[in-house]
């Protein structure tokens, strides 16, 4: 593994560190509403009962592909995740520097993560920014997901089946990400947006 590849392993572990925090009471409580036992939730996600265990415990800091995992095999709907353990008044705070970063296999686009680890199976959000020629290629995601983008600065350029589409600063981009896509960076100054990508939406046909 080159430099450029253990820094992206470093940003992705400061991620699932930063994330982590709260992450053992929300699995737990959501195992519990399932009623799923820890062998139980093990076979549904494919994360190792122990590990689920020290999850919970806060005793370990998961990579974000298992804690994607679990909330994958925990499926809740919108209401149970955003079910308060109490009702007392919720405000948390996030530095910036525990806001965790990852970046584009070229090294010139970086997504900071500010979306919240309870609504990560449903809807996501980020600050994206590019360098001058960068880009970010990514995987379809699960089908009826829409991507919007909303550029704040300079000009990028979206790829999605083919389709390609500009946008300046004060413009949005909405489109389909169940299927490859690509955002560059086609300016020569830096660029940014805000990225929210919301998963499992009515399927489009």
């Amino acid at each position: 593994m080159g430099v450029e590849g253990r820094d992206k392993v470093k940003v992705m572990e400061a991620g699932a560190l930063a994330l982590s925090g709260q992450l053992g009471k929300t699995v737990q409580r959501l195992r519990k509403a399932y009623n799923f036992s820890l062998s139980e939730l093990s076979e549904q996600s494919g994360v190792a009962k122990s590990i689920i265990s020290q999850i919970e415990r806060n005793e370990t800091n998961p990579t974000l592909a298992t804690i994607w995992r679990l909330s994958q095999a925990l499926d809740v709907s919108i209401e149970r995740v955003l079910q308060a353990a109490d009702d007392e008044p919720f405000l948390e705070k996030t530095a910036r520097h525990e806001t965790p970063i990852l970046v584009s296999d070229d090294g010139k686009c970086r997504l900071s993560i500010i979306g919240w680890i309870k609504t990560v199976e449903w809807l996501q959000w980020y600050e994206f920014s590019a360098e001058p020629g960068g880009a970010l290629e990514s995987e379809a995601h699960q089908r009826g997901s829409v991507e919007s983008l909303s550029i704040s600065e300079g000009e990028l350029e979206v790829e999605v089946a083919g389709v390609i589409e500009r946008a300046r600063a004060g413009d949005t981009l909405r489109y389909r990400c169940d299927r490859p896509h690509v955002i560059r960076n086609v300016s020569d100054r830096p660029a940014s947006a805000m990225m929210v990508c919301i998963l499992k939406a009515a399927a489009m046909e």
